[in-house]
């Protein structure tokens, strides 16, 4: 097997908070057996998020679909063309921005005005 990165797509069932969903999907990308969590972000409103893994072994991947801590959620993984590494998922955002968008993350963040629920510049010393 190549490895490739993988999305996954999470909805957590109705009843479930905001605080107990994004504990419970933070455990389920936490886990290494599952490959190299690459990129992730919670949703607003229905409780969930996804996540980008790069995996490089067919356990990875098997692993993927298996909810863990997600029982009862409703859980999605699909392969992605381009992505075929983590750095290969970045130069794909990187492509997109350029050939898409006319611009660069350079151009974006030297814009990019400062708050505080920034949380990204503060880990780079803004």
């Amino acid at each position: 097997m190549n490895e490739r990165c993988h999305l996954v797509y999470a909805l957590a069932p109705e009843g479930v908070s905001a605080r107990e969903a994004n504990d419970v999907l933070n455990e389920y990308i936490g886990d290494r057996s599952r490959g190299i969590v690459v990129y992730h972000d919670h949703f607003i409103g229905r409780h969930g998020g996804v996540a980008v893994f790069e995996v490089r072994t067919e356990e990875e991947e098997a692993k993927l679909a298996d909810p863990g801590p997600l029982e009862g959620w409703q859980l999605e993984s699909y392969p992605l063309t381009f992505s075929l590494t983590a750095v290969g998922f970045v130069g794909q955002a990187e492509f997109t921005l350029r050939n898409y968008a006319g611009t660069t993350l350079d151009e974006l963040e030297a814009a990019e005005r400062p708050e505080k629920r920034f949380w990204w510049r503060r880990h780079r010393g803004d």
